[in-house]
């Protein structure tokens, strides 16, 4: 009887393992074992070279490439912790009706209805050199000269980072939220806590979950991408994402790889030391 029934659980895991191996192990594999290959400007050389690594590894490009990319990935997780704790936040203790929460939370993902190119574009003739935003402040007078800061700079990439990615942040801690025993904190309050105390000791390490999960979000979306980097840098600006593309652009697919495999260990490293702040499995 039992055996029957692990054997039907074996089949019941079938379809989601072979998936597994087919879109997520098998390309990884391949990415592998290109990024020891050779190649020239005609054609990939199968070997066992560590070339590719070496030039990754010892160039300047590379480290300033990783310098901005944890920089831009730190900055928008903070930024959207914040931003999305807060949202998550009133929605889950200031509206009452469920109704209300649906239709505000409804609002928040309208801008996910258009394209991400679409939402970074909207920003250039917003803070471009003769945009809105210097208009104003010029014809304000509030400044001289318009601010050169506020496009193709690191502000405008973090800027558009945030845009895209606050209601990562916002829907795993509302959620967590939603989950706690509002008994938990009538009961904080009758025992004297400030509302200060009753955030910091009692919803923040009840929300550890949904801030690790929408951390997770942020910080590896951050990590691959090269879109934003690419519109809202104006080619001034590089990431390790960029520079896979570039490579892939110029058919040095051995160095995108190799350049790919150290991008995904050095998620996975990130990733582990999460996993080991927040135990998941207890939080979920």
């Amino acid at each position: 009887m039992n055996r029957g029934l692990l054997s039907v659980s074996h089949l019941q895991a079938l379809p989601l393992s072979l998936t597994l191996l087919m879109f997520l192990v098998f390309p990884i594999a391949v990415i592998i074992i290109v990024s020891f290959w050779d190649y020239d400007s005609y054609q990939l050389i199968p070997g066992f070279i560590l070339d590719n690594y070496q030039y990754l590894l010892t160039s300047s490009v590379t480290w300033q490439a990783y310098l901005n990319t944890f920089k831009y990935a730190i900055s928008t997780w903070l930024i959207t912790l914040v931003l999305g704790f807060s949202i998550a936040y009133y929605l889950a203790f200031h509206i009452r009706t469920t109704r209300m929460q649906t239709l505000l939370f409804m609002l928040c993902t309208i801008p996910f209805f258009t394209s991400n190119i679409i939402r970074m574009i909207s920003w250039i003739p917003l803070l471009g050199r003769n945009g809105m935003v210097n208009s104003f402040l010029l014809s304000t007078g509030l400044i001289e000269q318009p601010l050169e800061f506020l496009l193709y700079s690191d502000f405008s990439i973090i800027l558009a980072y945030v845009h895209l990615y606050t209601l990562f942040m916002v829907t795993p801690i509302f959620n967590t939220m939603m989950r706690i025993d509002r008994r938990l904190i009538e009961a904080a309050r009758d025992a004297g806590a400030a509302p200060w105390q009753i955030l910091l000791m009692v919803i923040v390490p009840l929300c550890k979950s949904g801030i690790l999960i929408g951390s997770i979000f942020v910080l590896t979306m951050v990590m691959g991408d090269f879109v934003t980097v690419s519109i809202m840098g104006g080619g001034l600006h590089a990431s390790v994402g960029l520079i896979i593309k570039n490579e892939i652009s110029l058919l040095q697919y051995p160095a995108a790889a190799a350049s790919a495999v150290v991008l995904l260990i050095t998620v996975l490293i990130m990733l582990m030391v999460m996993f080991r702040l927040v135990d998941i499995r207890k939080e979920l």
